[in-house]
């Protein structure tokens, strides 16, 4: 069956946003359905079962949350400094949080994958990817700390996100661009 890739899209963004209203419990092709205002049946013509359902929804997740290509393509656009290094993490945190959804359906994938060895695998090879990418980026762009820096950074703004998204006023007293000057400081005296 030939299948519509916009539709696709459009079905796998409805159950990114069923994960973060409902949890992964709640996924299932009627919710889908209902959520992309489709007629019954649609999710299951697209995604055989489940774990595909699941795997898809990860895999757009990641892409709804990566940066702009403009940005990707062109690592040196400025001169590796504190600024640039602040800048490029104040977006990463502005698209990390802006639209609560995706991070919340991505929490939710997180926690399934536990259960879930093949959504697991699926994870956490999307997630390595978009690191190894990240610290291309940032060796390319000439920012310091290489690989260290990036998995250090990478921690710290996944910590940052879910205390946001969770819990927001636990840390309310700081913003998260006093976060993002912290680490930027610690960056830069450590290289």
């Amino acid at each position: 069956m030939r299948q519509n890739s916009e539709r696709r899209t459009a079905l796998t963004d409805a159950a990114v946003t069923v994960l973060a209203k409902v949890g992964a419990r709640g996924l299932t092709y009627r919710a889908v359905d209902v959520e992309a205002d489709v007629p019954p049946g649609t999710t299951s013509n697209y995604f055989r079962n489940r774990d595909q359902l699941l795997v898809a929804a990860g895999k757009r997740v990641h892409e709804r949350l990566s940066a702009p290509a403009e940005v990707m393509t062109n690592p040196r656009a400025e001169l590796p400094s504190k600024h640039r290094l602040s800048e490029l993490l104040d977006a990463l945190v502005s698209r990390l949080t802006i639209d609560r959804t995706v991070y919340l359906a991505l929490l939710e994938l997180r926690l399934e994958a536990t259960r879930r060895p093949d959504l697991a695998k699926a994870l956490t090879h999307t997630v390595r990817e978009g690191f190894d990418l990240s610290v291309e980026f940032h060796e390319s762009a000439g920012l310091p700390g290489g690989r260290d820096a990036v998995l250090l950074l990478y921690l710290a703004l996944t910590g940052l996100t879910v205390e946001r998204l969770t819990l927001p006023g636990a840390f309310a007293d700081i913003s998260d661009s006093d976060i993002v000057e912290m680490l930027v400081e610690h960056t830069f005296r450590r290289s």
